[in-house]
């Protein structure tokens, strides 16, 4: 099976009829409102459903999938991710990615000198900031501002980030 993007987390049922409650994990609520199809994950297996009816309810969504037509049935699948194949992720726009494709990236100055492999993403509220782990142990971490001013350049293809370090960051 294809890798999978959890989508949201189901959180309880939602009325008579089998539907869920689900927390959104994506940055883009709406798109619950588009989707023909769900993973169904839970304890390491993942079961395909057909999406009957969804949508925005507060801030959750509401899915009522092919097959769960009652409250028990429902009930099964609480704590369950809801997820898609990476292909069928929302497309983002240009110098725009996801954690998953930031995280792994080997990154370097715009010099050419190696300053380790991203490991962590830390959401602050303001900017993300990267976490580059060097490969000698005896090196600090690196806490890497995500803004355009420092990421010069992002190749998902050769998994590679190149930064302008600003003065006073080691």
């Amino acid at each position: 099976m294809e890798q999978t993007a959890a989508i949201g987390k189901v959180v309880t049922t939602h009325g008579i009829k089998g539907a869920l409650k689900v927390m959104p994990l994506s940055d883009f609520p709406e798109r619950i409102n588009a989707l023909k199809h769900v993973f169904v994950e839970k304890g390491g297996r993942a079961v395909r459903y057909n999406v009957q009816d969804a949508f925005i309810h507060g801030r959750f969504w509401v899915v009522h999938l092919e097959g769960v037509d009652s409250p028990e049935a429902a009930a099964k699948l609480v704590g369950s991710l809801l997820t898609v194949p990476l292909s069928e992720r929302v497309k983002l726009p240009p110098d725009t990615y996801y954690l998953d494709q930031i995280i792994g990236l080997d990154v370097y100055t715009t010099e050419g000198e190696y300053l380790g492999r991203v490991t962590e993403i830390l959401q602050t509220g303001s900017n993300d900031v990267y976490v580059v782990r060097p490969e000698e142990k005896e090196q600090k971490e690196l806490l890497l501002p995500a803004l355009k001013s420092v990421v010069k350049n992002v190749d998902l293809q050769a998994g590679r980030m190149e930064v302008d370090l600003p003065r006073g960051l080691r």
